[in-house]
């Protein structure tokens, strides 16, 4: 049978108290941080609404469109309008959200049809 000559040093109550707190606060700050990243990127994600007005770009494209164009898309209004310089037609797009106001702009640049 083997005899431990080397003894064993037990923690007390209070360091393992301290310890226990000090992991507590580590995955509270972690879970907050955490949160806050996923409650951001579902704010200020706009992948969804920039292929809609990917989509309705490409619609205006080919001439699917009346002008001016009006629509709402969940939390977005979007609104599109259409104008004439020289021999070039812009077609200009307009994304607001209801609920942050933040506004996404786009312009695209076509020759006129001869």
């Amino acid at each position: 049978m083997a005899v431990l000559s080397k003894k064993v040093k037990a923690s007390t109550l209070m360091e393992t108290l301290v310890a226990s707190v000090l992991i507590v606060i580590i995955f509270m700050v972690a879970s907050l941080v955490l949160n806050n990243v996923l409650v951001s990127h579902t704010k200020y994600a706009t992948d969804e609404i920039e292929a809609k007005l990917n989509e309705l770009e490409y619609r205006a494209g080919l001439g699917q469109l009346r002008y001016p164009y009006q629509e709402n898309h969940g939390d977005w209004d979007i609104y599109i309008e259409q104008s004439t310089e020289g021999n070039k037609t812009i077609n200009r797009l307009v994304a607001t959200n209801k609920k942050t106001g933040r506004t996404l702009t786009t312009q695209s640049l076509e020759s006129a049809k001869q």
